[in-house]
């Protein structure tokens, strides 16, 4: 009965969100947005022509790829058919939302024994320059894929992505890892989380009383459960009325920098606190993550259908030896989601404790290797940490994991990391490679330099 409420109320609270970003979207004229593939850069006549609209055109590295907008109804139906059957166009998709919630399976693997463990060693230690907790530097899962050994002669390099709901910038164990990146949900910002909250909701992450987190909280992208700790006292933050996703991008880059303390992470925010982006926000975050220099780009997402211009990004992304990895969700089922089921991206299915895949944790042939994925301590912002369950916290030790591998190999491309990365260890059938081991890894990159 209880994982029959608690699942009406994500189906609720999701419906909710949906229609109200919808409204926001299609305000005014209650428009349809599509993402258009012109032959030539001239769009505005041509689409005028068909009672269609242009928003924008991403232009760059995206080439001569427009969001256009189509009333709804016959009329825009009317409209599509006829640019789709224009000799200038190459090709036309729905803006449609990515990052739907999944039905998780009643908090799998989440019990209070991690909590506990976190909250037992609340102590400040020096990482890589900057402080941070013991419970996230010294936490099993870092055991588990043989950071410690890993770097010891390795700390990662160069720049990751992080296409996420933003990071906090002033968290203090992120300090100097952080590098300007870009809000793509409001079109401008340097991808800064905080934007999402106001000044009541901003009051919550200082707050120093306990309170009971509401475990019954929507999460959305692949974010499965998170217990936030306050960084003062043994609180657990009550996060009721914080946006539905907020803090999903800190955990995310915080477990990337757990993984290659080195390495530089650039927040690209294309979903919001609630977490709904648009199939264009994501597909203009990966060409911006890679003009602009990063060698990883993180994903922590995943819908059920594929897209023709995300597949194209992702392979621009490694047209440019860019390394892209991506979460295959938290539904228990073997499918494939997308943009892990690319061939141009790594999926990363979630292990437990005993090496195996997580009850929740998608499997299949989208997975490329696994991750620890259970009760894992991460930042939040605020200064606080939180601990996490999900696809979404394996993928980013793997993106680490891949960063570890670009200060061997500057130039590494996604071929030669997914090589260095399968040397892994056996997590059980659809779990592709198996669960990441860091040194072994890096022990293979360094061993074949640019030998493969």
């Amino acid at each position: 009965m209880a994982t029959r409420i608690m699942l009406l109320l994500l189906a609720l609270w999701w419906a909710a969100a949906a229609d109200d970003h919808n409204e926001n979207q299609n305000q005014n004229q209650n428009q349809i947005r599509y993402l258009v593939r012109t032959k030539e850069s001239s769009i505005r006549e041509l689409v005028a022509r068909y009672g269609a609209t242009l928003i924008r055109s991403l232009g760059g590295s995206a080439g001569n790829l427009h969001l256009v907008a189509v009333p709804s109804g016959s009329a825009g139906a009317q409209a599509v058919s006829r640019l789709a059957a224009d000799e200038h166009i190459q090709g036309i998709e729905l803006d449609r939302l990515v990052g739907l919630p999944e039905i998780l399976a009643a908090w799998l693997g989440q019990t209070s024994a991690p909590v506990q463990t976190a909250l037992s060693d609340r102590s400040v230690v020096q990482y890589y320059g900057t402080p941070a907790w013991g419970a996230y530097v010294n936490q099993p899962a870092a055991r588990i894929i043989d950071l410690w050994i890993a770097h010891t002669f390795v700390a990662g390099a160069g720049t990751v992505a992080v296409l996420d709901t933003g990071v906090d910038f002033s968290h203090p164990a992120l300090a100097g890892s952080l590098v300007p990146g870009y809000d793509f949900t409001r079109n401008s910002g340097i991808g800064s989380e905080m934007a999402d909250l106001d000044q009541s909701t901003t009051a919550i992450l200082d707050q120093s009383t306990t309170a009971i987190l509401d475990k019954r909280s929507a999460v959305v992208l692949n974010q499965s459960t998170t217990a936030i700790l306050d960084q003062s006292t043994t609180a657990i933050l009550d996060r009721r009325r914080l946006p539905g996703a907020f803090g999903h991008g800190t955990m995310v880059a915080g477990l990337v920098h757990l993984a290659a303390p080195r390495a530089k992470i650039m927040p690209v925010k294309v979903f919001d606190g609630n977490g709904t982006a648009q199939l264009s926000q994501v597909v203009a975050g990966i060409y911006y993550a890679v003009d602009r220099g990063a060698k990883v780009i993180n994903m922590s997402f995943s819908a059920m259908e594929s897209s023709p211009e995300l597949a194209r990004a992702a392979q621009y992304a490694n047209s440019r030896r860019v390394v892209c990895i991506a979460s295959v969700g938290n539904e228990g089922r073997q499918i494939v989601a997308y943009p892990a089921g690319l061939p141009q991206v790594m999926g990363v299915a979630s292990t437990g404790p005993l090496g195996f895949r997580s009850a929740f944790s998608n499997y299949g042939t989208a997975v490329t290797l696994a991750a620890p994925g259970e009760g894992i301590v991460t930042l939040f912002p605020g200064k606080n940490y939180a601990i996490g369950w999900g696809t979404s916290f394996s993928t980013p030790l793997v993106a680490g994991a891949a960063a570890l591998l670009v200060d061997l190999s500057p130039n590494l491309n996604n071929a030669q990391s997914q090589r260095s990365l399968s040397e892994a260890v056996y997590a059980g059938p659809g779990m592709g490679a198996g669960r990441l081991d860091a040194f072994l890894a890096c022990l293979h990159r360094a061993l074949r330099g640019g030998n493969d």
